[in-house]
């Protein structure tokens, strides 16, 4: 069990990421998702002992073991080290050769069984020619996350916490990841946005500025969930512009009224011969009467007003965001790629035992597949012309292509966001058009001029998708590479969105099963 009580964080900077949350955590398998920045990671870690809160208390049944996300943070490591497992590895192989000494037995703890259990859970992920003493610096990503996911079975912990595990791992690993928590006894939290993994677990808890909100099924359940929220808050807003709309009348036809009665007053008095004095009296009644009446109307519009723009600032960015995707000038089924027996080579090796031959035609939707290291990025390379085959022969189309990869380097991080839309603006937009994009795509004017480099994943994602719709040239060939691997839920659901929206040629490499589902893949590429 993981309890959370009145637990807040505050950066150095003095700036609150969380305040008093409470969290009762008695399911064996869940998920703590979220929009990026609002602190599941900071959490994760303060659940772990890693770091301590500003204010509040965690209490677990146990110490849970901690998988952070792979940065490269362990290069200087052994795998045993790392694991947290070489003083135990070394007294048992050390009692083995004959020195049975008092420390040796304390360190082993009677763990007669640490050998064994290295080594089944290494050949579960695969990793059977890995050696306990070799750097982890050695390592691919996916192999650092994997070491780190077989120590679950050789410390055998009662609680486990995830911070985006699947991030490096490719669709075969992934698979392994979905029946190994399935399968697991431990209690498991997991921060991620995989939404393959998510539907997979019991419950979803979505932490956001208002606090930690429990959904009881998997992601498709809070799916559905959040459409119902969705749905009943577009109604909401609906209703209240309605109510808007009506008190604006209301008051535009009060005042009108009043005008009326006061003009046919006034020739009422002028022509009984009233006093200047008593006129006098009567107009400052008047004006009186006009401002309270003024007042209540105009109190009526700014509080309907306020409660409008409170509930707008809720809704989902998503539905606030236009997209402006052309189609593709192509017409559907045009040959834009054939390869024929190409090959490509590192010094002597060619980099596949096959030499690969296919097509891709106009409008077409295609997964580009494979185990990490098969070649996949060096076929984009192919595709795009940056290299040539090293045997066989490729033939590609005049056409226009944009390649999207997950470092988003199309970003200049040299430029402002507003000079970075500007390199787009082929058809020289107005100033105020393009900020309107800009706007659109949820930049707002103290965006304009901040640097490119200090963007999150989602937001370059989305500077992007806005440039796109700024060049007005609808490229002919989209290719995505990874690219939700860096982003939360929130943007990859932007990125489907206007994936869909576009109806050209579309390459991804990606092994988010269900994010090639959601941009109707027709076809795999292996």
């Amino acid at each position: 069990m993981i309890v959370l009580q009145n637990i807040t964080y505050i950066h150095p900077d003095k700036e609150v990421l969380f305040d008093n949350l409470n969290l009762t955590v008695n399911t064996n398998k869940m998920a703590l998702i979220g929009h990026n920045g609002t602190g599941k990671s900071t959490l994760l870690k303060i659940i772990a002992g890693r770091l301590q809160p500003s204010g509040g208390t965690v209490t677990t049944d146990s110490t849970p073991y901690y998988i952070p996300q792979i940065f490269g943070q362990f290069n200087d490591l052994t795998l045993a080290q790392a694991l947290r497992i070489e003083d135990k590895l070394k007294a048992f192989n050390e009692i083995l050769a004959g020195h049975v000494t008092e420390t040796n037995l304390t360190l082993l703890n009677d763990d007669w069984t640490i050998e064994d259990r290295c080594r089944d859970a290494l050949a579960y992920w695969k990793l059977e020619d890995l050696d306990l003493n070799q750097p982890m610096h050695t390592l691919s990503g996916g192999q650092k996350t994997k070491v780190f996911l077989a120590g679950i079975s050789i410390h055998q912990p009662e609680i486990v916490l995830l911070d985006e595990p699947s991030n490096h791992l490719d669709t075969e690993g992934r698979q392994l990841l979905y029946d190994f928590i399935q399968s697991g006894t431990s209690t498991i939290l997991v921060v991620s946005h995989d939404r393959t993994l998510l539907n997979r677990l019991d419950s979803i808890y979505e932490l956001s500025n208002r606090g930690i909100t429990m959904y009881g099924g998997n992601y498709d359940f809070y799916a559905e969930q959040k459409q119902i929220e969705g749905n009943a808050l577009n109604q909401d807003v609906k209703s209240k512009e309605k109510a808007l709309r009506r008190a604006k009348e209301i008051e535009w036809e009060a005042a009108e009224r009043k005008q009326k009665l006061e003009e046919r007053g006034k020739k009422q008095q002028k022509k009984e011969g009233t006093g200047k004095a008593m006129m006098d009296k009567l107009k400052n009644d008047s004006e009186k009467s006009a401002s309270r009446l003024k007042g209540v109307h105009a109190g009526k519009v700014g509080a309907i007003s306020q409660e409008l723009s409170e509930l707008r600032s809720t809704l989902p960015e998503l539905d606030k965001m236009k997209f402006g995707f052309d189609n593709s000038s192509l017409h559907k089924g045009k040959i834009l790629i054939t390869a024929k027996d190409i090959n490509y080579g590192y010094g002597d090796r060619l980099l596949w035992k096959e030499p690969l031959s296919f097509q891709i035609t106009s409008g077409e939707r295609i997964a580009l597949t494979g185990l990490n290291g098969s070649g996949k990025t060096t076929l984009l390379k192919l595709i795009l012309g940056k290299i040539e085959p090293r045997c066989g022969t490729i033939y590609r189309a005049d056409r226009q292509a944009v390649y999207i990869d997950q470092d988003y380097s199309l970003i200049d991080n040299q430029l402002t966001v507003y000079e970075q839309a500007q390199r787009f603006n082929y058809s020289s937009l107005p100033e105020h058009e393009i900020k309107i994009r800009l706007n659109r795509f949820l930049f707002s004017k103290e965006y304009w001029d901040m640097s490119c480099n200090t963007l999150s994943g989602g937001e370059k994602m989305r500077l992007m998708l806005c440039c796109l719709t700024i060049s007005n040239q609808a490229p002919d060939l989209i290719i995505l590479d990874e690219p939700t691997n860096n982003l939360d839920i929130q943007n990859i659901g932007i990125l489907t969105g206007a994936i869909n929206e576009y109806k050209g040629t579309l390459l991804v490499v990606s092994h988010d099963t269900y994010f090639l589902e959601q941009v109707n893949i027709e076809r795999m590429l292996k």
